[in-house]
Parts: structure tokens; sequence; C-alpha cells
């Protein structure tokens, strides 16, 4: 089973089409993400000064967003469980330090460029000295779910990916959970958790797939109802999609460049 199937047959994460994501007169959305005080912004305009709360907050955010995907990179390296949590851990104490911004190049406006290339930096210079260091190098870590990352992991263990490969495809899928996340809490605050349970699997099918009349039968609503619902479902999203990578670049051109890349990860 490949990571693709995987999380298609789970609870967590749909397998997306391309078809899903980019329908609708070239997947345009109505009132699509804006670029203001983004999290990554915050992070970029914050490099080199001390003392902002602000961005601080926003990189640990971003952090245990995108972390399973470093710990992926991490693991494709070679490194047990155990070590490859060590190095995550620390990676975390060094990255949150307020002075690494200051090595924070605005020209590389997407932030998983950023972490991956902070992680190799760090590992290069940690494995000649970091095996004897404690876990989280002293400091307090980041509350990660290490054991659902490695089950993930272990069915990937044999298909020959590069860890760079495996990383864009661990940020993929998590950009997909993110979503996925977002739209059920949406659902559940305004009491329609039952109708985005029926629907979400609609949002791995294309259009002439779906069967509107066992979704009308179990949902008491008319086909025509059921349709226009699984049209809004497949519109928001793409609209949280494209506001979760808005949140990681720094300009509205990045963000369509994010998506093709998050396309080819998945069919890679």
């Amino acid at each position: 089973m490949n990571v693709l199937e995987r999380h298609s047959k789970s609870d967590k994460t749909p397998r997306v089409p391309t078809s899903s994501l980019n329908s609708n007169g070239g997947g345009d959305l109505v009132g699509g993400p804006r670029f203001g005080q983004t999290h990554w912004s915050v992070v970029l305009a914050a490099a080199g000064k001390k003392d902002n709360s602000q961005a601080e907050q926003s990189l640990e955010r971003l952090c245990r967003i995108y972390w399973s995907p470093l710990y992926t990179y991490i693991r494709r390296q070679g490194e047990n469980p155990h070590d490859a949590q060590d190095l995550t851990q620390a990676f975390f104490a060094t990255l949150l330090e307020k002075d690494f911004l200051a090595s924070v190049d605005p020209k590389k406006g997407r932030f998983r460029s950023f972490l991956l290339a902070s992680l190799k930096h760090f590992l290069s210079n940690q494995r000649a000295r970091a095996r004897a260091q404690k876990r989280g190098g002293g400091q307090t870590p980041l509350s990660l779910d290490f054991a659902s990352a490695e089950s993930g992991i272990v069915f990937e263990v044999a298909d020959g990916q590069t860890p760079e490969k495996a990383f864009e495809k661990a940020w993929a899928m998590t950009l997909l959970e993110q979503s996925l996340a977002q739209l059920r809490k949406e659902h559940v605050e305004r009491g329609k958790q039952e109708l985005f349970e029926q629907l979400k699997t609609t949002l791995t099918e294309g259009r002439s797939d779906v069967a509107y009349a066992e979704l009308s039968s179990r949902l008491g609503m008319s086909e025509a109802a059921v349709k226009m619902a699984v049209v809004r479902l497949r519109q928001r999203y793409r609209e949280v999609l494209r506001g979760e990578i808005a949140q990681t670049v720094s300009n509205q051109a990045e963000v369509e460049d994010e998506l093709r890349d998050v396309f080819r990860a998945l069919s890679a």
C-alpha cells in the first residue's frame, strides 16, 4: 500500500486528485487568501530583531504543523527512530531561538524551503557532536506525535524514495491533513458534522463517480441539494488549502506554485 492509498483509507486525510482541487473554471476561489501579516511574513519581518513575541508564536505554530516532514527526512537519512526524535527536538530547540531568525533570507520565501535548508545545515553540524546530547538539547521539547509519524514511515521505507522526495510528500500530505481538519472544525461548529462525514469522500472522487442517490438517502436530502453541498464543500476545500499555503509563502504567485508542487509530490 503506497502513501496515497494509506491516507485515503484512513480517517485522517483522503487522497485528493487534481480534479477535485482545480475545477470550477480553473479553481479560482471566492475571496481567496489575502496577503497581509501571514504567519511566515511575520517571521520574515522579525528576522534579526529581538523580543518579537508575535514572530516567535508564528514560528512555533508553523513548526508544530510542519515538523512531520522534517522527521520523515531525518529517518530517510538512515537515523533510527530514537535518534531521529532526538534530532528533531534538538533542531526545533535551536530554530525557536529568536537569534536564529537573523539567518532567514527573505528571497527564499517558502517556509518549507527554509525549514529543509535549515535542517540540512543543522544535521551537518550536529553529527559531529550531538550523539551524547539530551533529548531536545536540554530545553523544553515540543509535544510531537512521533508514534503517528513513524507508522507512516514504516509503510514507505522500502520504496527507494530519496529523503528530499519523502520530505516533499510528507509536506503535501500535511497540508491536506490541515485543510481537512479545518473543514471538519468548521462543520462541527455549525452543527453539520454528519454532513461533512458523509460528503468528505467526494473530495477524492470525480464528478461522475459520486453516488448522489445513495448520499441523498443517507442524509435525507434531495439529490439536487446533495450536489450543491458537494460543490460547496469542494470549493471550500480549495479555499482552505490555498489559505494554508498562503501562511507559508511571501506572495500570491507562490501559492499557485506551491499548489502545483503539492500535486507533483502526491503523484510521485
